[in-house]
């Protein structure tokens, strides 16, 4: 339960949550707005504008006040569960008018109803049904995101249902937060959306992305680069991580304000967390580099040993000295070859190492996530089963092998990949097979070919058979990242699962480490690890290539967009050397 300074109930109006609930939409708002006018009379009874920041100043924190998850002003529930079973206690919460009130509220957010949703509110309040924590979310949330023909309403409604949740002293959380942030937004007030967010922090509640979204946007819209980037340093010390779109909104306040060091760190950041960009941030980049001011910024004589050591120590692809050179950019789309030689300018792209520290901490958080998620002796029993067989040179998804372009799983075609992985491996030895107990003992594995050749795996130490209810997809990722070595599959890993891993290290490994198939009459193709990295790359010589995510180097090459400065780079090597 949470717990914040408070005074005694004459001055409850004057607390951190009343400011909070009340005091923020009111004061901010448009005084005029028609959306106000229900709650200013409620307002004036509590204080007056003037005098609120003195009586503010003067609050006890010496005395504490209870909040809760369900309203005190309502009446009391008449469950009595002190002699019922679990399953009696959890049917009668369910047809209680608080559980019946939760359900059709949860309906309308599944189909955007707010309409329907205020009148179940105004039927339970008039009716004495305690609200909770959970009904008022879901109004919240209904009001922020109402569609344009119930925006008036959900706005009205929407703060006057934030205020009532504090004057019935309902324990906030982040979704009470985000969506009055999203209230303010809809009322193009970043500068309300921005104050909420910080207040969460004096109710120990942290902020999330989404909680920031509402203020950073707004700030963009009104092309406020101060108060934007105040956002986003806000979000940097809260370790919030911003990701694409908001990367992008303040590429495009930085651009279309000039301001170049911003685009540059803005470029840089997109390289380290986002490393290949949509087609809108593509063509946010593609502006900045076409424009007149691109044109005139950047250092025309370099120092060429600063930039080397930039490079150096960075790990290579970037060295975040600045723009280098003068002049028009020429900005084009291409591809790059199989050596990672730009088809457009020439200049080949690095291969990024990956820290062996990194790999080593990754497959760490990859254990203990494991353990969290399966059952822990398993997964342990796998460990010492790889610890007696491993390493292994590749690891094969076997039910995603199986099925590339099959009705029905293929043993034929995963022993197909087996076998040219076999061939293809410095030590000769076999690669390890990941399937699911269940494809190993049933199915198409009952057929006496396919039985025969799951005992020879089997004997070479070749299979390993997750056991039944398990994920197998911890299973061969493990696999690979401790074996450090390829992993066959065509799966994407973008589902919830691969999502815990993050952003930063999981997107490298696999860009260096998967291998993909594609198949034909011929049989199985692979498709091995690009000898560069697809990422945004800054090299020596002041020039740019960001992949998008256009392509995807099997069936159809991946756009990049290169930037280069051509005369700028022969004068200045000119004045260099001669």
């Amino acid at each position: 339960m949470l717990r914040v300074s408070s005074l005694s109930p004459a001055l409850t109006r004057t607390s951190p949550l009343f400011a909070v609930f009340i005091k923020t939409p009111l004061v901010l708002m448009p005084p005029n707005s028609d959306i106000l006018r229900p709650l200013r009379n409620c307002h004036r009874t509590f204080c007056d504008k003037r005098s609120y920041d003195k009586q503010f100043i003067h609050l006890s924190f010496n005395k504490s006040t209870n909040f809760c998850t369900s309203s005190l002003s309502q009446r009391p529930s008449t469950l009595n569960e002190s002699t019922m079973s679990n399953k009696a206690k959890k049917k009668a919460r369910r047809e209680s008018p608080e559980g019946l009130l939760r359900y059709k509220l949860d309906m309308c957010s599944k189909v955007g109803n707010v309409v329907e949703a205020l009148r179940l509110y105004d039927e339970a309040r008039s009716n004495g049904i305690p609200l909770t924590q959970h009904h008022y979310n879901v109004l919240l949330y209904l009001c922020s995101s109402s569609s344009s023909s119930s925006t008036e309403l959900g706005l009205k409604r929407g703060f006057e249902i934030f205020r009532q949740m504090g004057v019935d002293k309902i324990e906030p959380n982040e979704a009470t937060f985000t969506s009055a942030a999203r209230l303010a937004a809809a009322i193009e007030d970043p500068e309300m959306a921005f104050d909420l967010v910080k207040q969460m922090k004096s109710f120990n509640i942290p902020p999330k992305l989404r909680s920031y979204d509402p203020a950073l946007f707004g700030f963009c819209k009104k092309q406020n680069a101060d108060r934007a980037y105040e956002v986003d340093a806000h979000m940097i010390e809260s370790g919030v991580v911003a990701e694409e779109s908001e990367l992008s909104a303040l590429l495009r306040l930085s651009v279309d304000l000039k301001l170049g060091d911003r685009v540059y760190e803005m470029m840089h950041r997109l390289r380290a967390i986002v490393r290949k960009v949509s087609e809108s941030t593509a063509g946010i980049i593609e502006d900045w580099f076409n424009s007149e001011t691109a044109k005139k910024i950047g250092d025309e004589n370099w120092d060429l040993d600063k930039v080397k050591e930039g490079v150096l120590k960075g790990g290579g692809g970037w060295h975040g000295q600045g723009w280098l050179g003068s002049g028009k950019w020429r900005v084009v789309r291409t591809e790059m070859d199989e050596s990672g030689t730009c088809r457009s300018c020439g200049e080949k792209l690095i291969c990024i190492d990956i820290d062996p520290k990194e790999t080593e901490n990754f497959a760490t958080s990859l254990t203990s996530l494991a353990c969290q998620r399966e059952a822990k002796a398993d997964f342990m029993q796998y460990q010492e089963w790889l610890e007696r067989h491993g390493p292994f040179d590749a690891v094969v998804d076997g039910a995603n092998v199986g099925l590339i372009n099959q009705k029905t799983f293929s043993f034929f075609q995963l022993n197909s990949v087996v076998n040219e992985l076999h061939q293809m491996s410095s030590s000769k030895k076999l690669p390890l097979i990941v399937l699911h107990k269940s494809r190993v003992h049933g199915g198409p594995a009952v057929n006496p070919r396919n039985k025969k050749l799951l005992e020879f795996w089997k004997k070479n130490g070749a299979l390993y058979a997750t056991p039944a209810g398990s994920n197998d997809d911890w299973y061969w990722l493990y696999a690979a990242v401790s074996s450090k070595c390829l992993l066959v599959t065509n799966d994407e890993m973008r589902d919830h699962l691969f999502q815990l891993l993050g952003t930063s290290f999981f997107p490298r490994w696999k860009e260096k480490h998967q291998v993909r198939l594609t198949t034909s009459t011929r049989g199985v193709n692979f498709h091995m690890p690009p000898p560069y990295s697809i990422v945004i790359q800054e090299s020596e010589q002041g020039s740019w290539h960001i992949p998008t995510v256009t392509g995807d180097d099997l069936e159809n090459p991946r756009q990049w967009v290169c930037a280069t400065r051509p005369k700028a780079l022969a004068a200045h090597f000119q004045s260099r050397f001669s």
